[in-house]
């Protein structure tokens, strides 16, 4: 009697976990896993001089991995820099001229002063203030004369500062600077090689934590939210490999299921895009597929 009574717990205890789990047996989405992967091109035309790239190599964000040929632009910059000393001279020439000018106008103010000071006084005349006031004119007039024709010559010299200005940054161009933390994928190109603006130079991802897009049907839609843990699954061997995941983006709009997800039946049926983000622990590639299981219908 006693086996009787717990043969028929065991039942029922059975038949209790079944009934909480509603699953179907099946994931509640289908996907392969990406990540965001970044093209770094070249910034500049020339030879590629250093290029110390390699396919799996992982990179750390501002690390220097190499540069083009910048003899060029340093022939370039050092030619206007000659051109600057030359119009700067003559510049240097008109100011001193403005200067003596500057230091008569001073004189002739104060002249000025004083002859209003004598007039006050009855011991000046207004024919000594006349020629004064005609004096400061005058000096005024030449002043004007010379500050336009110096005008050309500062424009000329701001001109040559912005292309020693533009010089200078294409030369820090002619630097790779790996822009993120990542893993290289891709390499395009060698040292030694000639290359030109916007010409791919190799492609790197952050392979730390990878996407999976999945696919949930519009009825499982109600049962995830951001930031809803989940369980990820990967073939391995025989059997699966979990993870966990993070919902980190739900599509708005609905589309139809794509053909490498589904049965053909299914595949006439409006689903959501989902992506999962998974901590890579090595073990996860680009392109794998995998599936999701909210935790409800998980057993785990």
């Amino acid at each position: 009697m006693k086996n009787i009574k717990m043969f028929l717990g065991i039942i029922v205890v059975i038949i209790i976990f079944f009934s909480c789990d509603n699953s179907n047996g099946r994931a509640d989405g289908y996907g392969n896993f990406e990540a965001t992967e970044i093209t770094i091109s070249a910034e500049n035309n020339g030879k590629l001089l250093q290029f110390n790239v390699e396919e799996g190599e992982k990179l750390n964000i501002n690390k220097f991995v190499g540069f083009i040929d910048t003899i060029p632009l340093s022939l370039k910059r050092e030619q206007l820099e000659n051109s600057k000393r030359v119009i700067a001279s003559k510049s240097r020439g008109v100011l001193s001229q403005i200067n003596v000018l500057n230091a008569q106008l001073k004189t002739a103010i104060t002249n000025k002063k004083r002859v209003e000071n004598l007039i006050k006084d009855n011991a000046g005349t207004q024919k000594q203030l006349d020629d004064i006031t005609g004096e400061i004119d005058i000096i005024k007039q030449q002043r004007r004369s010379i500050e336009t024709q110096n005008s050309p010559v500062v424009n000329e010299l701001k001109n040559i500062d912005i292309q020693i200005k533009q010089i200078d940054d294409q030369i820090q161009k002619s630097k790779i600077i790996n822009p993120v933390n990542g893993t290289v994928l891709v390499k395009y190109a060698e040292a030694n090689e000639i290359t030109t603006f916007g010409k791919p130079l190799y492609s790197i991802a952050d392979l730390s934590t990878m996407q999976l897009r999945v696919y949930v049907s519009e009825t499982r839609l109600t049962d995830i939210i951001l930031g809803q843990e989940v369980v990820v699954k990967i073939d391995a061997g025989e059997g699966m490999k979990s993870y966990k995941g993070i919902i980190s983006w739900i599509a708005s709009e609905s589309e139809f299921t794509p053909k490498i997800i589904q049965t053909k039946e299914e595949r006439v049926g409006l689903v959501y895009a989902v992506k999962v983000d998974v901590k890579n622990d090595g073990g996860l590639k680009i392109g794998m597929p995998a599936e999701m299981w909210i935790k409800s219908n998980n057993n785990e």
